[in-house]
């Protein structure tokens, strides 16, 4: 049986920084989830008690936000929406049932795939922004407070946005059979390529 022809779709530094982040993720949701309600305070033992994930919370959030930084210069222009993601879009109920032959071709990514992109990017943003302004003791004395009480509101909204995108993007990656491969070892089959982003994959395949 002849080998699969395989198509590079992440090099190491994107892998390398798309599990940075989500090792960031991960640290920073458990921490931050300890003051999110008392009955999961005792998350905060995870990172020493209550003094040490409220200080560690805000440089895991921070490191978190530059790793994607990085990662949105990088994919920024892939994830500008066109008008085969709208076409995408409105035929995205085929799809859920299962008819993926009769979806309008996309490039690297689809329409759902930019809208939890774009979702993760300004709930990151507006994390950065709110958790400055009640980071004690550093930047809250600058805020009255029901600036802070506001910011710590909207912080929690937008913490929920961040771990339902990231819920999304999990699921999709593992019930679109060979996308989890990408972020592993980088690669795709061209099938897989074609099925799913048949634009890319001419991109990627032209001149051969």
């Amino acid at each position: 049986m002849m080998a699969k022809r395989m198509l590079q779709r992440y090099d190491k530094g994107e892998r390398s920084n798309h599990w940075f982040i989500a090792l960031m993720f991960v640290l920073a949701g458990l921490s931050g989830l300890a003051f999110f309600h008392p009955s999961l305070f005792f998350l905060s033992h995870l990172f020493g008690g209550g003094s040490w994930a409220r200080i560690l919370h805000p440089f895991m959030g921070l490191l978190m936000a530059l790793g994607f930084l990085g990662m949105f210069f990088r994919f920024a222009k892939d994830n500008r929406i066109t008008d085969a993601d709208r076409a995408w879009k409105a035929r995205m109920g085929d799809m859920l049932r299962g008819n993926k032959a009769g979806m309008p071709p996309v490039g690297k990514y689809n329409w759902g795939q930019k809208m939890v992109f774009w979702a993760m990017a300004w709930s990151l943003l507006i994390l950065v922004i709110t958790g400055v302004m009640f980071w004690r003791p550093w930047f809250a004395p600058y805020f009255p407070i029901d600036v802070m009480r506001g910011a710590v509101l909207l912080h929690a909204v937008s913490a929920m946005v961040l771990v339902a995108a990231t819920i999304m993007h999990v699921y999709a990656a593992i019930w679109v059979k060979g996308t989890v491969r990408a972020m592993t070892r980088g690669t795709v089959s061209e099938g897989w390529a074609k099925l799913n982003h048949p634009l890319w994959h001419e991109q990627m395949t032209k001149g051969r």
